[in-house]
């Protein structure tokens, strides 16, 4: 099978939803980590579709969610410059700091700029040579790679006026924060594009050390399905691979290769589940000019967070959405208050967007 309307087929779907009923024998709890599982879940309402024995759980893999207040107060302080040019994906406009958003910011005259690539803000600077254009660099081992290389590219070019505000993170040790924090699941429904770079092996101490059950999954509704019977059918907990048309144990080397070039570890804080060791990617010595916050030292205030929010609780797997006395009420995708709903990738995006489809 190769083509998406395979992994679509509502035969296949039934047969695998059937093998699963067949092979439940108690209760099971899995964390999908990905928000892109989580979106497919409930676009093909897959809760409906397995036994109520079975339930899945969102995780921490939305990096707009995870990024905290304190980066976009930076973000915000750093566009507020003069001769300054903010480049970012759309997902990180709406997404509230301790004050305000860079959206709100845009609309108040600050020169703010969606990109689609990090090819985008490359070609930003380039056309204006006098303006110092800062990239958002957020995401996770699958969007490291091409900041690193715009970068490396930056840096031979002699762009002087180009450098990135790093909020990168690595999921393994998010993960395993929240394992050893006593997280009562049975087992991950691992990010496939993560794992697509990382490969198999960093994940192994969740099985080795929490007895977790891993699975690198594909986002279809068959991928899905054939990755809860992987699950299921595992003993003892180990690492396997679904997702086998797109990831591999050895991961993507030279991916990583020019992601260490460019980036090393360092303790990072998260949304909802606070500072996590060696969990985060800063630009090194090397590279310190192309470095956001080297170049500017953006001054903010102790960052804050809305009392009321339970975003943190969602990322952490502690509640479902819809427990959070905001959800649909005072935070929609129109009007959203945690950065859960304002993601394409969000949790709570997903639970009101598809709120039709949420089981019980």
């Amino acid at each position: 099978m190769k083509y998406v309307d395979e992994f679509r087929d509502e035969v296949l779907i039934a047969k695998e939803a059937a093998h699963i009923r067949a092979a439940v024998n108690r209760k099971w709890r899995f964390m999908e980590v990905c928000g892109t599982h989580t979106m497919s879940i409930f676009r093909f309402a897959l809760r409906q579709i397995l036994p109520g024995d079975i339930e899945l759980v969102s995780g921490p893999g939305c990096p707009v969610c995870v990024t905290p207040n304190g980066y976009l107060d930076k973000a915000i302080a750093i566009a507020g410059m003069k001769n300054v040019i903010i480049a970012t994906f759309g997902d990180m406009l709406r997404v509230p700091g301790s004050h305000s958003t860079l959206e709100i910011q845009k609309a108040d005259g600050r020169d703010i700029r969606t990109v689609y690539s990090t090819t985008d803000a490359l070609e930003i600077a380039e056309k204006y040579p006098t303006k110092e254009v800062v990239f958002l660099g957020v995401g996770f081992e699958t969007t490291v790679p091409t900041v690193a290389k715009s970068i490396i590219i930056a840096k031979k070019a002699g762009l002087k006026n180009y450098s990135v505000l790093s909020a990168h993170k690595t999921m393994p040790e998010a993960l395993g924060s929240l394992a050893g924090s006593g997280l009562n699941v049975d087992g991950f429904i691992l990010p496939g594009h993560v794992s697509a770079i990382t490969g198999t092996s960093p994940y192994r101490f969740l099985a080795k050390i929490y007895k977790k059950r891993c699975v690198v999954s594909g986002f279809e509704p068959l991928d899905i399905l054939q990755s809860i019977s992987i699950l299921i059918k595992q003993s003892p907990a180990k690492v396997e691979i679904q997702y086998k048309r797109i990831a591999a144990p050895g991961g993507n080397p030279k991916a990583r290769v020019c992601i260490y070039k460019v980036f090393e570890k360092c303790d990072s804080v998260w949304r909802g589940i606070g500072r996590v060791a060696d969990s985060g990617l800063k630009i090194k010595k090397a590279y310190a000019d192309l470095d956001a916050e080297v170049k500017f030292h953006p001054r903010v205030r102790p960052p804050k967070e809305d009392k009321r929010c339970r975003c943190g609780d969602v990322l952490r797997g502690l509640i479902a959405p819809t427990e959070c006395m905001l959800f649909g009420k005072a935070c929609t995708s129109q009007h959203p208050i945690g950065a859960c709903m304002v993601s394409s990738e969000g949790t709570c995006a997903a639970y009101y967007k598809y709120r039709g489809n949420i089981n019980g």
